[in-house]
């Protein structure tokens, strides 16, 4: 059969998961052989990409992962009709998987068309970045909770599923760093700001004890019921926050860390120390950035510059 893997390769999680899939277009859906071929192609080149971003399982992927690979082939200068062949074999293959309970969440339920300027990330000013850490009441014990979520966010550009895994023993405030486990189970450690280690001990002597009252746990943010926060929990508190600090974007989580990596280079940082920063396994997820920076640079010279303005 024309879509079989290698018989030489080693098939991973997500590759059972993709032939699974070829199966089900061949037997269930009766298309044709050259269609699941090109349907084969495109999934096992975005299999090899995962393998190379350290990430095992099909739980691992999220739309995060799904922008990076379009983003990676949009730098390859990639066509974009290859690109909207790529976007239709994702969604396919991730409706599959939903429907056939293999993912709780399908990431690829909001991809959108592979225009430029979608596949450059959105993000926050560092004006607003302060509006949205300024949000949270730090009067209140959740208010203090909150702050310092954001605040550890936006110093580190962890993804939201590390943030919530967070302990209390993987924050050293002493030196001031995180330890966090990414994608595909692998370790780093992430320097961690002033105002962000500030905003963590006003929580851990203050709002935690009073969230947790007798009880005793190790997970670093925790709920009123003492348990640890879920992902779609801080999104809901990100997003109240968000529209309280009357934010232009309609924020999402990935938003905040997008900008924290351009945020990094825009104020000079070097492009190997950001990817180290976000833990990306490629660099070419983290140039996706500069693409960003650059066309900044150019806005700003041609709204400023008085020999650059067009009609």
């Amino acid at each position: 059969m024309k879509n079989d893997f290698p018989s030489e390769v080693k098939l991973g999680e997500i590759e059972e998961y993709v032939k699974s899939f070829l199966v089900y277009l061949s037997v269930e859906k009766g298309l044709a052989e050259n269609t699941i071929w090109g349907y084969g192609f495109d999934l096992r080149n975005f299999a090899v990409f995962t393998r190379n971003q350290n990430i095992k399982s099909i739980q691992d992927i999220d739309s995060e992962t799904l922008s990076s690979y379009l983003a990676f082939l949009y730098n390859e200068g990639k066509a974009s009709s290859t690109l909207a062949r790529q976007m239709s074999a994702l969604k396919g293959f991730f409706n599959y998987a939903a429907k056939e309970g293999y993912i709780k969440i399908n990431p690829a339920r909001n991809l959108e068309s592979p225009k430029q300027a979608q596949l450059l990330p959105k993000v926050l000013t560092e004006a607003e970045v302060e509006r949205l850490l300024a949000a949270p009441d730090c009067t209140s014990a959740i208010g203090q909770r909150d702050k310092a979520m954001l605040e550890l966010l936006y110093a580190t550009g962890l993804r939201v599923s590390e943030l919530v895994n967070l302990d209390v023993a993987d924050v050293n405030r002493d030196v001031g760093f995180v330890r966090c486990m990414g994608k595909g189970s692998k370790e780093r450690i992430v320097p961690v700001g002033k105002k962000a280690l500030e905003a963590l001990e006003l929580y851990l002597n203050r709002g935690r004890r009073q969230i947790l009252k007798e009880r005793r746990s190790t997970v670093l943010f925790v709920n009123w019921r003492g348990n640890r926060i879920t992902r779609q929990g801080f999104w809901k508190i990100l997003k109240a926050y968000g529209e309280q600090a009357k934010l232009t974007l309609a924020l999402k989580p990935h938003i905040l860390r997008h900008s924290v990596a351009t945020h990094l280079l825009e104020n000079g940082a070097d492009l190997r120390i950001v990817q180290e920063i976000l833990g990306h396994a490629d660099i070419s997820t983290t140039q996706i950035y500069t693409h960003l920076t650059n066309s900044r640079i150019r806005e700003v010279y041609e709204n400023h510059h008085p020999r650059a303005h067009r009609e």
